[in-house]
């Protein structure tokens, strides 16, 4: 759901965007792209109180009813306004899945589990994302001459808003929450009904006693005099930040605007999008072995550095004239397939991973929501201004800058993602 709602707008752009239909100006593609992106921010702030006052599953179901009910109203706009307004509440639902999902699957697993079950999710948004470059380039290919198909593409987005509602009162309840909210019998008894492990059951009890005991008398300004917890939640911002810093959703959202402005036609570009997902979702299969074998701030580190050094060649594919029209349009494609493999594969999974595991159990909810927003908000500005900057940068320019960007996260991953100042702060809290 996360996934195909973040890569319809790709496709759905470049039709919407025509005079007969909403006629966007640069200024307005951003607008309609970053204003999901902006519901994103408030849902992912939002998510830490709902989560823990309405509860993991319960919150999930209320997220698909608002998916599904905004994604109607996307696909029924009649002008910009109504489709912006519609977008930042879809964003609203969207966000809160993205910092409740890592979490709830988080805690429905034991803890040789985690890890792996924490990146379906990562996977699951980018088998999304494929899915939803896939049916833009089918309806687009052969529904092309009808302008408005951008609103069948839209609505398209509410099949898994609606399965999730339906497959949702079949999930388990998350036994931690069962825990804070005083129903250890029935907490213990999904604890069992999950297969964890009598010593797993025995720390989640001792962890949600502690929570339950700090809950209440919890203030941020405790986080301000702690240097370990404030060095954590600096932590998680960074982290958060450098999903969205590293250039992931300019080829998201902008990639058939981008493919076609270095020469592919509308088809061409649409059909460019399906390889790219399709690399895009082998790399991150690929990638979740990777993240069993390697400590996961490294995996970061070099994922960012591999990042850099790609969009650096497409900067410099992009601006040269030694290959024919056709071979530059096949390179940069590759090239774009690569970032994205890299990204997606890495960079990507090791993020939300590592916003799910940074942080001890009292705080873990509150931070872990915090770095979600911190990534919603600069996915936002870079939606909102990347059509501009293409237009005073060019399309090369821009990727220079993601190149440089990508190299300012590695520091940044080096000086405040340091796995022994995380692990130490973890074992004094």
């Amino acid at each position: 759901m996360f996934g195909y709602d973040t890569g319809v707008i790709n496709g759905a752009l470049s039709f919407l965007s025509l005079p007969d239909q909403l006629d966007l100006s640069s200024s307005a593609q951003g607008l309609v792209s970053s204003s999901l992106v902006l519901g994103c921010t408030f849902g992912a702030l939002s998510d830490s109180y709902l989560a823990n006052h309405i509860g993991r599953k319960k919150l999930l179901q209320w997220v698909a009813v608002i998916f599904t009910l905004a994604t109607l109203a996307c696909a029924l706009s009649f002008n910009p306004i109504m489709l912006i307004g519609s977008r930042f509440v879809l964003g609203l639902s969207v966000g809160v899945a993205s910092s409740l999902s890592p979490l709830y699957l988080n805690e429905i697993s034991p803890e040789r589990l985690k890890a792996q079950n924490v990146n379906k999710n990562a996977i699951a948004i980018v088998l999304g994302q494929l899915a939803a470059f896939t049916v833009n380039a089918i309806l687009g290919s052969i529904f092309g001459d009808w302008h408005a198909i951008w609103r069948v593409m839209m609505v398209v987005a509410a099949i898994p808003a609606i399965l999730l509602w339906l497959l949702s009162f079949d999930l388990p309840n998350s036994p931690f929450w069962q825990l804070l909210n005083q129903s250890r019998s029935k907490a213990v008894k999904t604890f069992r009904r999950l297969h964890f492990p009598r010593l797993d059951i025995r720390e989640a009890i001792t962890e949600a006693r502690q929570e339950i005991k700090n809950g209440d008398s919890f203030e941020w300004s405790s986080v301000f005099k702690d240097k370990y917890l404030l060095y954590l939640l600096i932590a998680g911002i960074t982290v958060g930040f450098i999903q969205q810093a590293s250039g992931i959703n300019t080829v998201m959202y902008y990639g058939t605007v981008i493919l076609e402005k270095v020469g592919l036609g509308s088809g061409a570009s649409l059909y460019g999008n399906i390889l790219i997902g399709l690399v895009s979702s082998l790399a991150i299969l690929v990638g979740s072995r990777l993240l069993d074998q390697v400590h996961h701030q490294h995996l970061l580190v070099a994922g960012l550095i591999s990042n850099g050094v790609t969009l650096f060649i497409l900067n410099v594919v992009m601006k040269t004239d030694m290959f024919s029209q056709t071979t530059n349009n096949i390179l940069v494609l590759i090239i774009l397939a690569i970032f994205l493999a890299i990204q997606q594969g890495v960079v990507s999974p090791v993020t939300w991973l590592l916003l799910s595991e940074l942080f001890p159990q009292h705080v873990k909810s509150t931070f872990n929501s915090i770095g979600t927003a911190t990534t919603w908000i600069v996915n936002f500005v870079i939606s909102l201004i990347f059509p501009i900057l293409m237009d005073i940068l060019g399309t090369a320019g821009v990727f220079l800058v993601f190149a440089f960007a990508n190299v300012g996260c590695v520091i940044l991953a080096e000086v405040l993602v340091n796995p022994r100042l995380v692990k130490k702060a973890n074992e004094v809290l």
